[in-house]
């Protein structure tokens, strides 16, 4: 019968080649652990094994982000009270870090609330015009619960933008001030839609405050700026603030100049001097007046930059967080 009407026939005298063939040699076998590729030289390519993962670093982390009320629409798509969302630029801006996104639905049950927060290492508070009611007491708790974490020995890092920025502050002057006189001053900032000037590069301080990103470096002055342009940065961030706080009255403010280190300042349009970026002193957070996120995934608003500079500092950032 011709084998290649039916090739059917062909099978069993594979498999019995397959099982008679004699072993690879020790020679030609590879290691366990180590993937040999195919090349199209003469002779291939050494061979590169990857060191077994340490079990105390964990390469695979997920982060959480709180949805915020509303439909991202104005109410086009939704206009109950019960819908929330997360901006996609907020999710694009954690994958370009090498994590993933879970979403913490702020109006959800508690114990799902805590669930969720029990599966990321990490959390951002988005910006936004949510400042009470139920969304304000979902932040406060998820804040508490990065405190609790970060004092019990593990990191949990926090990075809050903008609202988020608010809210913080709000929370650590609330939670830390026993007198209404130490209460923060807030400042109305006309910088909406603006990519405005940096008065001080602190982004490389940020960045190289952490000894995994510094090499282990102790001295910021040991490395090179992570961030372009030394001086000011202009033009380079962009920035959709209504509200603020000065630096005078953020450092008068005895809660907060406890909790936070300055790391930025801006000026609005009519030259007005607030935050626009902060640290703990003893906790893995970091809040800004600024959207590292927009210069990539964003491009309705023309202010928007979306220059190389502009793209460098999204991507420490990121790498930093």
């Amino acid at each position: 019968m011709d084998s290649r009407r039916c090739p059917h026939l062909l099978l069993p005298l594979l498999f019995l080649a397959a099982l008679l063939a004699p072993p690879p040699s020790e020679a030609t076998a590879a290691p366990a652990g180590v993937i040999r590729l195919r090349t199209s030289g003469k002779a291939g390519a050494a061979a590169c094994a990857a060191p077994p993962p340490d079990p105390a670093v964990y390469d695979r982390p997920v982060i959480g982000i709180v949805s915020h009320p509303g439909d991202g629409a104005g109410g086009r798509i939704s206009n109950t009270t019960v819908t929330s969302y997360i901006a996609a630029s907020y999710v694009k801006f954690i994958e370009a870090g090498g994590a993933r996104v879970i979403p913490i639905i702020y109006n959800e049950p508690e114990e799902h609330l805590l669930e969720r927060l029990s599966l990321v290492n990490g959390v951002l508070f988005t910006g936004g015009s949510a400042k009470r009611g139920l969304y304000f007491e979902t932040i406060k708790k998820v804040f508490q619960y990065v405190l609790d974490k970060n004092d019990a020995g593990e990191q949990f890092p926090l990075f809050a933008q903008c609202l988020g920025f608010e809210l913080v502050g709000m929370i650590v002057s609330l939670t830390l001030t026993s007198s209404r006189k130490s209460a923060p001053a807030v400042l109305s900032c006309n910088s909406i839609n603006t990519a405005p000037t940096f008065l001080w590069a602190g982004l490389n301080a940020l960045i190289l405050a952490d000894p995994c990103m510094a090499g282990g470096s102790d001295s910021i002055t040991e490395q090179p700026n992570l961030v372009p342009n030394s001086g000011p940065l202009t033009c380079l961030l962009f920035i959709w603030v209504k509200y603020g706080i000065s630096p005078r009255r953020l450092q008068e403010n005895d809660a907060l100049s406890s909790f936070f280190k300055i790391l930025t300042t801006s000026p609005d349009e009519n030259g007005k001097v607030y935050v626009s970026t902060v640290q703990a002193h003893k906790y893995t957070i970091t809040c800004t007046q600024w959207h590292p996120e927009k210069a990539i995934f964003e491009w309705r608003n023309p202010v928007i930059p979306h220059s190389e500079d502009a793209v460098q500092v999204l991507t420490m950032l990121v790498s930093y967080l």
